[in-house]
């Protein structure tokens, strides 16, 4: 792209992302919505750090997890400070167990409630990160 360089994240192990500045901070064509923005990491990091305690725990627990999905969402808006920010992350995990012991929905709300507690980074930040899990009928 003619007057812009890509950005890589490289990670440990070799994995590389390619990111840019959201399309919606600034125009193209000096962003590429194809890429991961700051912001859209940030609430993959939370979803990640969420689900990752939450599986120790459940297999700590003795209970096996077959599936598990979050469709995160984060709002901007203004901070207490006046600043833009990232105000709310709402992570909406729903998870699938199997095996002949099935943990109750309040224990899965208590694995919900550790992880969160837990992950580093929601105790990182100061976003108003909410665990608002889905339940199957």
């Amino acid at each position: 792209m003619p007057g812009h360089d890509p950005l890589t994240w490289r990670f440990d192990g070799g994995v590389e992302v390619p990111a840019s500045s959201s399309p919606q901070v600034v125009r193209a064509p000096l962003s590429v919505e194809a890429a991961v923005d700051p912001e859209e990491a940030l609430v993959a990091s939370l979803s990640s750090c969420h689900m990752l305690f939450f599986l120790a725990f459940a297999a700590a627990g003795g209970w096996r997890v077959d599936d598990y999905s979050d469709e995160a969402v984060g709002v901007m808006g203004k901070n207490a400070a006046g600043r833009i920010a990232m105000v709310r992350v709402s992570l909406t995990p729903r998870v699938a167990f199997s095996g002949a012991r099935l943990p109750a929905r309040a224990q899965i709300l208590e694995l919900h409630t550790r992880a969160h507690e837990e992950c580093y980074i929601a105790n990182s930040v100061t976003t108003d990160v909410r665990c608002e899990p889905v339940f199957d009928a």
